[in-house]
This record gives structure tokens, C-alpha cells and sequence, in this order.
């Protein structure tokens, strides 16, 4: 079935309401959902991770949810290689993979493909972190900037798991990033783009309810268990998500329940406007500020290749 073998991709920020759409789209259609959440994908996280409930996995099958253990790494890599492995069981059971999640990168990384990278190496990690604990990320940012300026332009000054990437492909290959991503292998089937991106306030207002409704469904007490491992800190980056850093300096004493509160919306927000930014990039999708505008579209072109469904 060549012609039907689509891709279909669902992007929005956080909050947007992607979860739902993509439930709404699997009771009329023979498609399966691919989570491209880079939280979502750790165990034991689920409340601050807005992870669907076991009934809702019960009723609809989703992918790459708790995959890793909170206190290992994943990559853009390792969701490229299990999301092309997904993608074409799908076509071979004759499902169609529908990919749902706001971590741009992952989008990007699976359908542009990546560069044949180093692996990370734990001495020079060692090296640069002790760097960052005594220089500051301001520091690793401004050397990033003069060995690899296109790198530095593309991440945030904020972003210390990429600068420190950037910074070891250099340090291990002698060549900036920027020149090595080049040689990626894309996507082999067609894409279709929906992104669903409710207006600001109705995004914000969204961000808030959903953050006090984590906090009264037990975030608090999620982050304390996962405190008591005794394994893990907040240089993980499992607990530097939006959220469970937030609880995690609440928990530690740092933040007062207000301030925590605050915080914890405030950066949500501010991931939120990075997705946006993003998005924004995506010169071939269809944008929607509401879930039936983006019902139709994609079960329209759902229908192209699965009529009977409609």
C-alpha cells in the first residue's frame, strides 16, 4: 500500500490539547499514537509529565512511554531509531503511525535525520560539568560561541544539556556540530503536519490549570518518591523537566508553596513560547487554534488513505 504510507504528525505546545485530538482521531481510525515527549518517555513520571492514565493507554495504544529509567540519558538518537522501528511496524500491521508530542527537536531529528555524532564520553563530560560547576554556563556559551558560532546562534544561552553537547562533539571530533550535522538521512515517507495552537491567553490560562490540577492530583508527593531513590539530583535531566525542578527546590526548602506554585507555571509557560518559536519554523503544516478545526483537517486527510474510516 505505498500510497497510503503516511506519516502523520501532530505537533502544539504544551497544554494545547494534542492528547485529546489524538484520542478523538484513534476511535475513527486504524492508527496508533508515537509519543515524541521527551519527559513523557521516563518511568515513575506521570503526574508531572501529564502521561495518559492506564485506562486511556487501555482503550488507545501509545508508544515510547515509559521507556527509561529516570536516572538515564536519552536522545534525539535513541527516539529517531525506536520511532522509524514503530513507524514501519505500523505500516506492516497496516496501522497508521500518528506522532504526538511538542519536543520539536524529536520531530525534526526523525524526519530531517541526524548526523552520524560521537557517543558521549564520560571523562570530557566529567571535565565540562566540573567547568560548568566553576565557569558558569555563561562561560561554556561564549567558547561555544567562538568554535561553533552557527551552534551557538541555535542554542539557548539557557540550554545546558545542548551547550554541553555542542561542546564535547567538538572537543572529541575537532570539528563544530554545525559542520558534522549535514549527512543526516531523512525520513523515507511523506509527512502530514497539523499544529494545534490555541491563542495565548486560552494557552496560558490552560498552563495554569493544568499545573494546579498536577499539584492536587500528587505531583508533590511523585517528586518526593523519586527524591527517596537517593540516586537521582537536579542535574538529571529527568528532573530538570518543567515541573519536577519546581517541586524539587519546594521540597529541598528553596521555594516557599506559593513561590513554587509560580515558578512551576511561569516556566511552563516560557516552554511553552520555546515550542512556539519552533513551530513557527514549519513552513508546511497546518496550524489550528482549536481541536475541531484540527479534527477535520487531519481526519480529512486520514480518510484520503483509510476512506473507509471516516
Amino acid at each position: 500500500m505505498p500510497n497510503s504510507r503516511r506519516v502523520f504528525f501532530l505537533m502544539g505546545p504544551t497544554a494545547s490539547g494534542k492528547t485529546a485530538l489524538a484520542v478523538k482521531l484513534a476511535e475513527r481510525f486504524p492508527l496508533e499514537i508515537i509519543s515524541v515527549d521527551s519527559a513523557q518517555v521516563y518511568r515513575q513520571m506521570h503526574i508531572g509529565t501529564a502521561k495518559p492514565d492506564a485506562e486511556l493507554l487501555a482503550q488507545v495504544p501509545h508508544h515510547l512511554l515509559d521507556v527509561i529509567d529516570p536516572a538515564d540519558s536519552y536522545s534525539a538518537a535513541h527516539f529517531v531509531a525506536s520511532a522509524k522501528a514503530l513507524i514501519a511496524d505500523c505500516f506492516a500491521r497496516q496501522v497508521i503511525p500518528l506522532l504526538a508530542g511538542g519536543t520539536m527537536l524529536y520531530f525534526k531529528a526523525l524526519q530531517s535525520g541526524l548526523s552520524d555524532l560521537p557517543h558521549a564520553d564520560p571523562q570530557l563530560r566529567a571535565v565540562l560539568q566540573q567547568r560548568l560547576t566553576d565557569e558558569g554556563l555563561g562561560s561554556l556559551h561564549a567558547e561555544l560561541s567562538l568554535v561553533d558560532p552557527q551552534s551557538a546562534a541555535r542554542i539557548h544561552a539557557n540550554d545546558q544539556q545542548r551547550t554541553l553537547r555542542a561542546l564535547e562533539v567538538y572537543h572529541l571530533t575537532g570539528k563544530p556540530l554545525s559542520s558534522i550535522q549535514g549527512s543526516a538521512v531523512p525520513l523515507e515517507y511523506p509527512v502530514v503536519k497539523c499544529i494545534l495552537a490555541p491563542p495565548r491567553a486560552v494557552l496560558h490560562q490552560r498552563i495554569a490549570d493544568r499545573f494546579q490540577q498536577m499539584i492536587q492530583d500528587g505531583l508533590i508527593d511523585e517528586v518526593n518518591q523519586l527524591r527517596a531513590r537517593g540516586d537521582l539530583s537536579l542535574d538529571h535531566p529527568s528532573m530538570r523537566c518543567v515541573g519536577y525542578r519546581q517541586v524539587w527546590k519546594y521540597l529541598d526548602g528553596e521555594l516557599d508553596y506559593d513561590a513554587m506554585l509560580e515558578r512551576g507555571v511561569i516556566a511552563t509557560r516560557q516552554l511553552a513560547k520555546r515550542q512556539l518559536t519552533w513551530l513557527r519554523r514549519e513552513s508546511d503544516a497546518y496550524w489550528c487554534e482549536g481541536e475541531a478545526d484540527a479534527v477535520d483537517y487531519l481526519a480529512a486527510q486520514l480518510s484520503l488513505i483509510s476512506p473507509s474510516s471516516a
